[in-house]
Parts: C-alpha cells; sequence; structure tokens
C-alpha cells in the first residue's frame, strides 16, 4: 500500500488559491476604494453643515449633490463588483474541486470509515462556496479598514476619536467572544446533522421492511430524538451568534449617539463644529459596521472554516496518483504474498497470512462458514481495501503500481449487495462509458445470459431502471451487474454470492459465463454457498476465521477432508446444497 503524501494536496490547494490571487488582489482592492468612498456620506454632511448652511449658497449645495451622488453610484457598482468577484470566486473553488470531493465519496472508504452517511465532503463544498457568495467575506475585506475612520475620528477631535476607538474595542472583542463561545455548538451541530441525516438515508433505503414489520412509529420515535439533539446544539449556536449580534447593534447605536453626545459638548464649547459633529456621528457608524456585519455572519464563517478544514484533511488522505509509466493489461497470473487484511478505519484484522497464486484458464471457488473473510478477500484483491500486510499482484506488478481507471477497465467484480445506478441498462452495463462500444454492451449481455431478457423488455437496452435498480427484479438486477461485470472482458472477474438471487435458467448463465472466462484465459474468483456457483471451478480455497484452510484443485479438496478445526461434514453440505447464509 502505498502511503498518502502530505504534500500533494497541500501543494493543489496552494497552487489553486495561488491561481486566484488575482481575483483576491481585485477584491481586496476594490474594498479599499469603496472604503474610501464610504467617506462621502460624512464629508457631505460636514459640507452642508459648514459650508452650505452658514453661507446660504444653493449653488454649493447643488454642486456638492452631484459630486456625493457621482461618488454614491460608483461606490455601488464597485460594491456589485465585489459581490459578483466572491460569488465568482466561489464558483470556481467548486469547479475546481467537484471532482475530487465527488470522487472521495468512493475512494475515501478505502482509508478510513466515514462517519454518517458518506456525503459531508460534498456539503462541505457547498457551504464554502455559499459562504463566499454571502456578505462574511465582505466584512472580513472592510474590517482591516477600521484603523482609517477611526483616524478620521482623531483628526476631528482626539476626544470623538476617543470615544469611537473605545467603541470599537468592544465590539472587536465581542466578536473574539462569538469566535470562543460558538466553535463548541458549531462542532455538536455538525456531528449531529451527519447522524440525523445518515439516519434518515437508511430509514428511506430500508422503508419497504420498515413498513412491512410495522415499526413507523418506532423510527419516527427515534428520529425525534436524532432530531431533537440537533436542534437543540443549532439553538444554543443560533443563540449565542443571536445574543452577540443584538448586542453589538444595540452598542453601535449608543455608540452612535455617545459620539453625537460628545460632539454636542465640543460645539458647545466652540472646540468642534456642527459639521463635526454631524460627520463623526456618521463615520463612527460606517466604522464599525463591518464589526457588526462580521458578527453576524459568524455562524457561516465557523460553519464554512470547518467545512474548508474538513476538505484539506480529506485530500491530505487522498492524494493524488500520478505514474510516469502505463502497464500492460495482465494475461499470467494473480498473486497474494502474506496477505494480512483490516476494514479501513480498523487496526482488527479479518484476513491473515494469506499466500496463493491462480494462474490465467482458471477459475477459483472460495467457500467458508459465514463471517469467516470471505467478501474480505473479494474486497482485497479487487483493491477496494488496502492490504494491512503483505500485497496483492497481476502479473508481477502490485495493485499499487496500476492506474485505479486503467487497472478497473481489467476487473469485473459483483459485490454481494448489487447495487445498480439510475439510468439505462445498457449505461449500468458499459459502466457509465460516454460513447459505449455496442459490440461490447451486447456480448456482455450475451455473456452473463442477459440479452434475451433485456430484448424482450419495450425499450430494450435503453430502458430505465431507476435509482437502484428499483423497476428490476432481485434477479435482474444481479444478471445484469453479472453483465457490467463482464464488460470488456476483464482478465480478473470476482463474484460474491453471484447466484443468491439466481433462478436455474440464472444459474446456468453463471456456470457458463465463467466456463467463457477460463476458455478465453482469464481468472475468475467466486465466493459461494451454493454449489451451482462452483460447478465451473476448479480450484477450491477454504477460508475458516480469516486463515486459509485448504487450496487447491476442486477434486483434491472434496476427495480429502479438511483438518479441524472445518469439519469435514461441514464441507460436504456445502457442497451437497445446502445454504447456510453469508
Amino acid at each position: 500500500m502505498v502511503e498518502p503524501s502530505k504534500e500533494l494536496p497541500r501543494t493543489f490547494l496552494l497552487a489553486m488559491l495561488a491561481s486566484l490571487r488575482r481575483v483576491f488582489f481585485s477584491i481586496a482592492l476594490a474594498s479599499a476604494v469603496i472604503s474610501v468612498l464610504a467617506l462621502t456620506g460624512s464629508f457631505f454632511m460636514l459640507q452642508v453643515y459648514d459650508r452650505v448652511i452658514p453661507g446660504r449658497s444653493v449653488s454649493t449645495l447643488v454642486g456638492i449633490a452631484i459630486i456625493a451622488a457621482s461618488l454614491f453610484v460608483f461606490q455601488g457598482i464597485l460594491e456589485l463588483l465585489r459581490s459578483m468577484l466572491l460569488a465568482r470566486v466561489g464558483v470556481t473553488l467548486d469547479e475546481r474541486m467537484n471532482s475530487k470531493i465527488f470522487g472521495s465519496l468512493m475512494l475515501q472508504q478505502r482509508l478510513a470509515s466515514v462517519p454518517g452517511d458518506g456525503m459531508q465532503s460534498v456539503r462541505d463544498l457547498d457551504k464554502v462556496r455559499s459562504f463566499l457568495a454571502s456578505a462574511g467575506p465582505i466584512a472580513l475585506f472592510d474590517l482591516p479598514w477600521i484603523p482609517l475612520y477611526l483616524g478620521l475620528c482623531f483628526l476631528f477631535h482626539f476626544w470623538i476619536g476617543f470615544t469611537a476607538t473605545c467603541g470599537a474595542i468592544v465590539l472587536v472583542g465581542l466578536a473574539v467572544l462569538a469566535e470562543i463561545l460558538s466553535q463548541r455548538p458549531a462542532a455538536d451541530a455538525a456531528r449531529h446533522s451527519a447522524t440525523r441525516l445518515a439516519f434518515a438515508e437508511g430509514v428511506r433505503r430500508n422503508w419497504e421492511a420498515v413498513v412491512a414489520m410495522g415499526f413507523v412509529g418506532r423510527m419516527t420515535d427515534r428520529w425525534a430524538d436524532i432530531n431533537g439533539a440537533y436542534m437543540a446544539n443549532q439553538l444554543a449556536a443560533g443563540n449565542v451568534i443571536g445574543t452577540l449580534t443584538t448586542t453589538s447593534r444595540i452598542l453601535r447605536l449608543m455608540l452612535q449617539s455617545a459620539v453625537l453626545a460628545v460632539g454636542a459638548i465640543l460645539v458647545i464649547r466652540q472646540e468642534a463644529t456642527g459639521g463635526i459633529m454631524i460627520a463623526s456621528s456618521i463615520l463612527v457608524s460606517r466604522a464599525l459596521a463591518p464589526v457588526e456585519l462580521a458578527i453576524g455572519q459568524w455562524k457561516g464563517f465557523v460553519a464554512a472554516r470547518q467545512s474548508w478544514l474538513r476538505l484539506v484533511r480529506l485530500l491530505e488522505v487522498l492524494p493524488e496518483e500520478s505514474r510516469s509509466v502505463s502497464l500492460p493489461a495482465p494475461r499470467s497470473k494473480l498473486t497474494v504474498e502474506n496477505l494480512s487484511v483490516a476494514p479501513p478505519g480498523s487496526r482488527e484484522l479479518i484476513l491473515r497470512n494469506f499466500s496463493f497464486e491462480v494462474s490465467a484458464g482458471t477459475v477459483l471457488g472460495v467457500i467458508g462458514p459465514s463471517a469467516s473473510g470471505k467478501s474480505s478477500l473479494a474486497r482485497a484483491i479487487t483493491g477496494i481495501w488496502p492490504s494491512a500486510i503483505g500485497s496483492i499482484r497481476l502479473d508481477h506488478a502490485a495493485l499499487s503500481q496500476w492506474d485505479p481507471a486503467k487497472l478497473g477497465r481489467n476487473l469485473g467484480y459483483l459485490p454481494q449487495d448489487v447495487s445498480l445506478f439510475d439510468g439505462s441498462i445498457a449505461d449500468n452495463i458499459a459502466r457509465f462509458e460516454k460513447e459505449p462500444s455496442s459490440k461490447l454492451v451486447v456480448g456482455a449481455a450475451k455473456a452473463a445470459g442477459v440479452y434475451d431478457m433485456i430484448v424482450k423488455l419495450p425499450q430494450g437496452f435503453d430502458t430505465m431502471i431507476g435509482e437502484g435498480g428499483s423497476r428490476l427484479s432481485a434477479g435482474q438486477r444481479q444478471r445484469i451487474a453479472l453483465a457490467r461485470a463482464l464488460y470488456g472482458e476483464p482478465f480478473l472477474v470476482v463474484l460474491d454470492e453471484p447466484n443468491s438471487n439466481l433462478d436455474s435458467e440464472g444459474d446456468a448463465a453463471l456456470t457458463q459465463a465463467l466456463l467463457n472466462v477460463r476458455a478465453r484465459g482469464g481468472i475468475a474468483v467466486v465466493i459461494a454457498h451454493r454449489p451451482s456457483a462452483l460447478a465451473a471451478a476448479d480450484t477450491l480455497m477454504v477460508i475458516v476465521e480469516g486463515r486459509l484452510q485448504a487450496f487447491g484443485p476442486k477434486d483434491t479438496i472434496i476427495g480429502n477432508p479438511v483438518r479441524p478445526p472445518i469439519k469435514q461434514g461441514a464441507i460436504r453440505l456445502k457442497l451437497a446444497g445446502e445454504d447456510t447464509g453469508s
């Protein structure tokens, strides 16, 4: 197993952000200009009170009104462009990361167990994009310009500047308090949200059993408990931010009035003009508006930050894999050397010290008691689960040396839990290739013995099967999944309980498909309890409690009882046709 590199994802993220540095620079420059233009209202009031009214000059009023209106229009245009640029940044990040994030839905489970419903990475990317399109980033870009406004307040008068600075310190303290108090509730809410969505998805997926056996009410009660915990954390986080937001708004209004009061005292003492008094009040309000906006948007900021950190950690687990040499398609053998396997995210070994070799033109049957590790072996030799110890090789090359997409074209896999996708039968058989070969699709259907069944349907291969193949019977889904595994005549075909839903006709088709794999020089690994699936096998493997108990020609394994801990009778029962479960 190749250890995941921590340099590659960080390099990718840094390169991605660096490619957007011109956009961020443009947004920062626009924010600087907007911050200067935001002084228009204050200086307009200053000129009106200190020049227009004392001089009773209408022409001066008209002149400065035209200038102010022009500046306000320019400010509005810049704010619109800034918002559009931020939204575009979010879309660009989504466009550049969505392929990796979507791929992680399938690949991340190879390296670690995934909490919740497994869709957290997609929601995380959505949260980051939504935050970038909100008012939150605007507040962050405006915060650095607060000292400019406070400096102008000091230029008006020391006590005006002092009052404004004290208010700014209090509001910044509230922002820090928002950061401290919102972290724990936000993290708890995110965790409960994942649990809530996972439970809902599980109930949706198994609704037939829930309805048929009449425990809809109990599932509803359980949902109420899970949803209640989620809402309680959401309410706690919302209360913290809501309280701080309201407090900051009231304090800003009080501060604005305080500046007016200080200005009034200064006017009475003839230390300032009426224009300065009014302009200072407007200026302080504008200076502290970004702090108030930041506190109001803090919940979104915390959520986006947590989402971004999770995405960074995800990319560290799933680095890009680049290979300078493309290996040829395997043609000769499958070799397993001292293999030990544990489930992703666990250290408990399910398979221990497996070593065997299978040559081209072999059909290997795998048998053993339930929970002995048969399906784990299937996941390991197809590369779904990484090996904890040892290696799996095709034609002497370890699986880690192959490009996953190219290796996948030489592998066929039918999992124990058959899953098809919303689309046509042809799409599912062709593994959703953009331009599949009709010859290969038809060939795979015939190899799986499902061609006649498909063409009898009204739309044939273009029949839409619905989500999960819901419009097909269990047997039809299994046979189409078998055709998918055989598509393109892959060298290695791994079938886990391939006849669990098949009738006698399907069993015969399965046997013929395995014989075809052997005849064309491929390797088939068949895990089964029912003996009909082993009819084409020429080699048998017996697994007990995660250990290889027997391996060799089928006639030899059947004719020579396996030593303890497997009893002879147990294997004979399986081969004689008793289904003991998976």
